[in-house]
């Protein structure tokens, strides 16, 4: 961690530009129903507040696509924000434009605006130089805290930091800390957990994981491709078929390592993509033809549960089964009640479906860390560079 962070500078009496993630899910009637990202978010906010700043907050919300509408726009942000610092967080009605300029030209220190979605501008989301300048003219320096984005190269989250002095918050200092901690200097057994749709999304991943992790455990619906690649029925299962031959090498590798990649043994199928599907549990090899797997059966529960009971470091990221339908949840529910019940391991969750599984399960508070990052922290775990944090000055 060789960035500066907000402890490195001054920032009282200083208009500060902090880039947060409160990408936030809302309901049909615009209430945020679940206010995790927010409250990431605080200690950042609340440490440059009482240190002096005038605080300008800037996010993103859903895929607008450039357009101004109501459903994408931060009000209920600016709203929830309110109530959790006790002050009033006032909204611009724009982005850069004469609302934003107007609320922020005569801030004084402890005050905080709210910019409107950054997505609203077209120009966001291709790192547009002209927008990267008017986030700089409102501010004297640029933070970073949205971990969440920083895999993208947009004006908000890496192009505004070539014309401001730059630092990270609090968030993205945590999560380089435990993700980094993990990767390079892991206490072992170090046991990581993929699941997920496909193994496309996740190549770069497995491959970096084969050079640290001393086992691997597979599941979700990428098994299946690692199924057929050894020559079995999958039934309808998701299965890449052109990426039979990766599978096959990846196979080899974690061979050749010494790295025990186990898949699953057994599977729960179902007739249907329904969640009351007819279902039944069947061997690996033995998946019948228009049946497809939703989950892993008890037998591998068992073994990958065993398996993580040795463990001093487990990294997991995507589920292992369909969790969002109650009867294909139970491999996933397992794995997540098995981590929450291990003495003296660091448990680490790499953000998106996953971390909505373990939060799903009401265990959030029993994991050592869940990423606010789905893309950004599988990016980190390949060793991509991110753009988000490779804008920020160095020490």
């Amino acid at each position: 961690m060789n960035k500066v962070t907000i402890k490195d500078i001054d920032v009282n009496g200083k208009k500060v530009l902090l880039r947060c993630d409160f990408n936030v899910p809302l309901d049909d009637k615009l209430n945020i129903t679940d206010k995790t990202r927010i409250v990431a978010a605080l200690p950042t906010i609340k440490y440059l507040l009482e240190n002096g700043a005038k605080l300008i907050l800037c996010s993103h919300l859903g895929r607008p696509k450039g357009q101004v509408k109501k459903e994408f726009s931060l009000a209920p942000v600016a709203k929830e924000l309110s109530k959790e610092l006790g002050k009033e967080v006032k909204l611009a009605e724009d982005v850069t434009g004469n609302s934003a300029k107007e609320l922020t030209n005569n801030m004084k220190e402890g005050d905080i605006v709210l910019l409107e979605n950054v997505r609203f501008d077209p120009r966001e989301e291709k790192n547009d130089d002209t927008l990267s300048q008017e986030f700089a003219s409102l501010a004297e320096i640029y933070v970073n805290d949205a971990f969440g984005t920083c895999h993208r190269a947009h004006s908000s989250t890496a192009g505004v930091a070539k014309y401001l002095p730059s630092a990270c918050g609090f968030l993205i200092e945590k999560e380089l800390k435990a993700l980094g901690d993990a990767l390079n200097n892991p206490v072992r057994p170090f046991v990581a957990i993929l699941g997920g749709k496909k193994v496309s999304d996740k190549i770069g991943v497995i491959d970096s994981l084969l050079e640290k992790v001393d086992t691997l455990l597979i599941g979700g619906g990428m098994a299946y491709t690692f199924f057929k690649a050894q020559g079995y029925n999958v039934g309808n299962s998701v299965c890449e078929l052109d990426k039979l031959d990766l599978a096959t090498s990846l196979m080899e590798k974690a061979k050749a390592k010494g790295v025990k990649m186990l898949l699953p043994v057994d599977n729960k199928v179902g007739k249907e993509f329904d969640p009351n599907t007819e279902s039944k549990i069947v061997k690996y090899s033995e998946i019948p033809d228009e049946w497809e797997g939703f989950d892993i059966g008890p037998e591998t529960i068992k073994i990958y549960t065993e398996e993580l009971k040795n463990a001093k470091t487990v990294l997991w990221n995507g589920p292992v089964g369909l969790f969002e339908f109650d009867q294909f949840a139970v491999g996933t529910n397992a794995i997540a009640n098995c981590l929450a019940e291990l003495k003296d391991c660091t448990t680490i969750i790499g953000g998106g479906d996953s971390a909505a599984a373990v939060t799903k399960a009401g265990l959030a508070d029993k994991m050592t860390h869940i990423s606010t990052g789905g893309g950004a922290s599988l990016e980190f775990i390949e060793g991509k560079k991110l753009p988000g944090i490779e804008c920020i000055q160095d020490k």
